[in-house]
């Protein structure tokens, strides 16, 4: 582990474990790089080097006031990438962290990528309008930075209910799950928990997805209550030449950490990588 300093100054948190073929993951809103520790170690196990960053805002990075855009995350993606000199990279990126992956392709193309995964990325455009009725409310967004400001706490406790369909019968989540995901929301300063709604609420990536020409896999549950499948997965996977497209039936949101659903992506990516 250590840190990255970026091209503003400010210091990415990173973790490194294992060798050979580097994996990049990617972590979601409010998350950070601890929500990849079974994928870290599933690909160290199988032969593979896994690196994993916590967001300027979230974890144990920088917490600056401002940046919460994703040319910035892009960006501080690309400075990762460059000063630990990775080469032939595959990107794997869950909600938020898919903007990310779509923007840092956008903006710095695929010289230093070998395969890209999205899962249950926000890609490529969260915000509901004429030209995108699947997609979430703008109110719903606001609702969600009301909740933040008058008790994060609280919030983050009341969230993780739906981010894996806790509220579901037959849930597979725990409350293991939960309580991790408050630990991890509880890291990530108010000022990034807010201004990073609007970033995934309203950043369009169709442009982003359109510049990806390496193998791409897109993973997504279909009872999905934070990124709905037909605004977002579905429409990637028309967008990106050649994608393939996997719908777990009934997962939530938090596919990569929801036991059953953690190990069958894992199969799925670890099936992705070989081949």
């Amino acid at each position: 582990m250590g840190f990255v300093t970026t091209r503003d100054g400010n210091e990415i948190f990173y973790k490194d474990w294992g060798g050979g073929h580097t994996v990049v993951f990617i972590h979601g809103w409010p998350l950070n790089a601890d929500a990849w520790e079974d994928q870290m170690k599933m690909v160290a196990d199988n032969g593979y080097r896994g690196i994993a960053h916590d967001r300027r805002g979230h974890g144990r990075s920088s917490q600056p006031f401002n940046g919460y855009d994703f040319d910035t995350f892009a960006d501080d993606l690309n400075d990762l990438i460059n000063k630990l000199d990775l080469r032939d990279v595959t990107l794997v990126a869950h909600s938020m962290g898919g903007g990310e992956l779509a923007r840092y392709i956008g903006r710095h193309g695929t010289g230093r990528v070998r395969k890209a995964v999205l899962l249950s990325a926000i890609t490529p455009l969260m915000l509901q309008g004429e030209d995108n009725p699947e997609g979430v409310p703008a109110e719903a967004f606001e609702e969600i930075k009301k909740g933040i400001l008058r008790e994060r706490s609280q919030y983050w406790k009341d969230a993780s209910e739906a981010f894996f369909s806790a509220n579901r019968p037959g849930t597979k989540a725990t409350q293991g799950n939960r309580d991790a995901f408050w630990v991890m929301g509880m890291q990530e300063c108010i000022q990034a928990s807010v201004k990073c709604v609007d970033a995934f609420a309203r950043t369009d990536f169709h442009e982003d997805l359109r510049k990806f020409d390496i193998p791409t896999l897109i993973v997504h549950g279909d009872d999905d209550q934070i990124v709905p499948i037909d605004a977002t997965a579905r429409k990637a996977a028309k967008i990106i030449p050649n994608a393939v497209l996997k719908v777990y039936q009934g997962s939530s949101h938090g596919i990569a950490l929801v036991p059953g659903d953690k190990e069958r992506f894992n199969a799925d990516l670890l099936d992705f990588l070989k081949n």
